[in-house]
């Protein structure tokens, strides 16, 4: 048995069948939930910052692939010249 961390429901987990990592629904809030430890279970709010930075890195290609293209171009004309 484990706590919702938002609203202190308890939800019936077993902790051979969950990881650690896991996300898992509140029945009670519908919180997502990340298990934080299998033995015994711990539930913590899942947090949506993981998604925030795998956002930022994708940004930060796409500005190196401009440049990266860029920088073929600049190639490109000094073999024409």
């Amino acid at each position: 048995m484990a706590t919702c961390p938002e609203c202190d429901a308890e939800i019936e987990v077993d902790e051979f069948d969950v990881d650690k990592g896991d996300i898992l629904s509140c029945p009670e809030c519908g919180s997502n939930l990340e298990v934080a430890g299998v033995s015994p279970v711990e539930l913590e709010p899942a947090g949506e910052e993981d998604d925030a930075d795998d956002d930022d890195l994708e940004g930060g290609d796409e500005e190196d692939d401009e440049l990266d293209d860029d920088d073929e171009d600049e190639e490109g004309e000094d073999w024409e010249e």
